[in-house]
């Protein structure tokens, strides 16, 4: 198994809210809308897309009540501090809880948090200290 991820699937309690979020709070476009599921343009990153979390849940065996943290982090790279700043305004004014505000991080990055309607962690971040980064913008 490569260490690529071929699709993120974020399970939505309610996929209108959730498409309204990412569509018209944070400016995605939806490439594909199957009603049960919908995926963005990926502007050549990875592959993200909604689907019903109960649905989701039954998808890969397990219940669909999970509460609180869950272990898994999507990571944003950008290429500076104000962008960073953009991002998590444009997230806060699309609904999102802001669970880490903008600023100077222990490791010496720039970074700030956020979760989405369903509770998605979204972590955004910069750094001038390495050249070979991640970059999703």
């Amino acid at each position: 198994m490569n260490t690529n991820v071929s699709s993120i699937l974020l399970g939505v309690r309610d996929m209108d809210r959730s498409k309204k979020f990412y569509t018209e709070g944070l400016g995605w476009e939806i490439q594909r809308d199957f009603g049960i599921s919908a995926f963005f343009e990926p502007h050549d990153g990875v592959l993200i897309g909604l689907y019903g979390r109960d649905g989701l849940a039954a998808d890969v065996g397990t219940s669909p009540d999970g509460t609180g943290f869950g272990g898994i982090v999507l990571d944003y790279v950008v290429r500076s501090e104000t962008r960073v700043d953009e991002i998590i305004a444009e997230a806060e004014k699309a609904g999102a809880t802001i669970l880490k505000p903008t600023g100077p991080l222990e490791w010496g990055g720039y970074g700030g948090s956020f979760a989405d309607p369903d509770g998605h962690i979204w972590r955004l971040g910069y750094s001038a200290q390495g050249k070979n980064q991640p970059y999703a913008e």
